[in-house]
């Protein structure tokens, strides 16, 4: 007999994203119960019956890696609901992008065996629980291209950063290398992009750099497209 809606089981999952010795990390945790007990995944959990799907998913950022909900930037990133992607039956699980700056080591919460940050780059080395090597490509993707039509790329720097700051993000989150002279163009004359400051950053042996704060706008025009173009 077929299974009923009520079957149907909704979840929440997290890819965590931060920079860290510039490179693009993502926060893992290690499952502690069955199915792929021991198996690193991405933070996740059943929504509770009377629960927003954001406040589940900053639920899990608390319950699994003690982080706040002001330490990161959350936004929705798709769907999976492949059948028989969760042995324990019918998941659909609603996947959020977290982005933060600088974000702390985590503190493993009471639900998993262990928690810690993984450069994105090094993930081949692992098989990840369920679905969750999709999931996370799938989000890695759309901050990629995000950072090319919005402003994305402030969540992953203080409030005051230079120009070299910002062009890191791209460099490390896009895994290339941008010329300097162009980028600094590009960005300082993209209209909401940048707030330009009355201050600069302490010097380290040359000109001292000036800082910028996020501006007000939320759309790249034109984009800063990865192509260069």
């Amino acid at each position: 007999m077929a299974s009923s809606v009520e079957d149907i089981r909704v979840a929440v999952d997290l890819i965590v994203l931060t920079l860290r010795d510039d490179a693009l990390n993502v926060l893992l945790v290690r499952r502690d119960d069955e199915p792929h007990r021991g198996a690193w995944a991405l933070p996740g959990g059943f929504i509770e019956y009377e629960e927003d799907l954001e406040d589940a998913a900053y639920r899990v950022l608390s319950d699994e890696a003690s982080l706040g909900s002001g330490a990161v930037h959350l936004e929705q990133v798709r769907t999976f609901g492949t059948p028989h992607r969760d042995p324990r039956g019918r998941v659909v699980s609603v996947a959020f992008m977290a982005l933060g700056a600088d974000l702390p080591d985590p503190e493993r919460g009471e639900d998993v065996a262990d928690a810690r940050w993984w450069s994105v780059d090094d993930l081949t080395e692992i098989e990840l629980a369920f679905d969750h090597a999709d999931v996370l490509g799938c989000a890695v993707e759309r901050a990629r291209a995000k950072l090319e039509y919005t402003t994305l790329a402030v969540t992953f720097l203080p409030e005051e950063f230079t120009i070299s700051q910002l062009r890191g993000v791209y460099e490390s989150v896009w895994g290339t290398t941008l010329d300097a002279g162009n980028f600094h163009r590009k960005a300082t004359r993209t209209d909401g992009f940048l707030l330009e400051l009355d201050k600069h950053a302490a010097p380290t042996g040359g000109r001292p750099a000036r800082l910028y704060g996020a501006g007000a706008g939320t759309a790249l025009v034109p984009p800063l497209l990865r192509s260069g173009q």
